[in-house]
C-alpha cells in the first residue's frame, strides 16, 4: 500500500503542479493521518530567539486554509514571546514512515479573539485548566509545585465553563514559501517549491 502512494506522488512530481499549495498539502496530510503510525498534525516551529538565534520545537497543526496555518501556545511561554518580538516563523512536517517532507516559512499573526476562544472551547477540560496552571517556559521548583496549580484551578473552575487565559492564544503562519520533498532512490529526491507571488504561486523544482 505504501509502495503504490509512493508511485502516485512521484507521478505527481512527473506532471505540472496544481496551482495551489494547499492542494498538495491537504493531499498530503489525508495520507499521512491515514497512514502515519503517530500524530499526523505535529510540525515543528522554528522562531527568533531573542538573541538572535534560532529555537525550535514541536506543535501541533491546529487549522489551515486560505490564510495560513494555525497553532496556540501560551503568549509568555518562549515562542509566544519570541513570535510578538520577531513575527516570522518556518515550519516542518516530517513523515518519516511515509518518506515525505513539508517545509514552509513566512511571516506569522495573531488569531483573532474569536478564533482563540473557539478552540478553547474545543479542549478537554482537563487541558483548558492546565493552560491556567502552567507558567509555560518559566522555572519549575518540581512537579508537586505543578500539580498543587492544577489542583488550584480545577476547585477555582469546578463549575462552570472554564475561561480562556489572557495570555493563550494562537498564531497563524502566512506562508510565502512550501517547498514539498519526497523521497527518491539514490538521494535523488524530488523537490518542488511554491513561491508566493502576488495573490497566486509560482513553483520551481531544486536539485536533491
Amino acid at each position: 500500500m505504501k509502495h503504490q502512494k509512493t508511485g502516485n506522488i512521484k507521478a505527481m512530481f512527473r506532471k505540472p503542479p496544481p496551482d495551489d499549495p494547499l492542494e498538495v498539502f491537504t493531499s498530503w496530510l489525508v495520507e499521512a493521518e491515514a497512514g502515519e503510525p503517530r500524530d499526523a498534525t505535529a510540525m515543528t516551529l522554528a522562531t527568533v530567539g531573542e538573541d538572535g538565534m534560532p529555537a525550535a520545537r514541536m506543535v501541533l497543526l491546529k487549522g489551515v486554509d486560505a490564510r495560513g496555518f494555525v497553532f496556540y501556545t501560551n503568549l509568555e511561554s518562549r515562542k509566544g514571546r519570541q513570535l510578538l518580538a520577531h513575527p516570522k516563523a518556518a515550519l516542518l512536517f516530517h513523515w518519516k514512515s511515509m518518506n515525505r517532507q513539508i517545509r514552509l516559512e513566512g511571516e506569522v499573526e495573531s488569531v483573532t479573539e474569536a478564533e482563540a476562544d473557539a478552540y478553547f472551547a474545543s479542549r478537554p477540560r482537563d487541558s483548558r485548566i492546565g493552560a491556567w496552571a502552567s507558567a509555560q517556559s518559566r522555572p519549575l521548583a518540581g512537579r508537586f509545585e505543578l500539580e498543587k496549580k492544577v489542583a488550584e484551578y480545577a476547585l477555582k473552575y469546578a463549575v462552570g465553563e472554564v475561561p480562556r487565559p489572557p495570555y493563550w492564544s494562537g498564531f497563524r503562519l502566512k506562508p510565502r514559501q512550501i517547498e514539498f520533498w519526497q523521497d527518491g532512490t539514490f538521494r535523488l529526491h524530488d523537490r518542488l517549491v511554491y513561491y508566493r507571488d502576488g495573490d497566486s504561486w509560482r513553483t520551481e523544482r531544486l536539485y536533491p
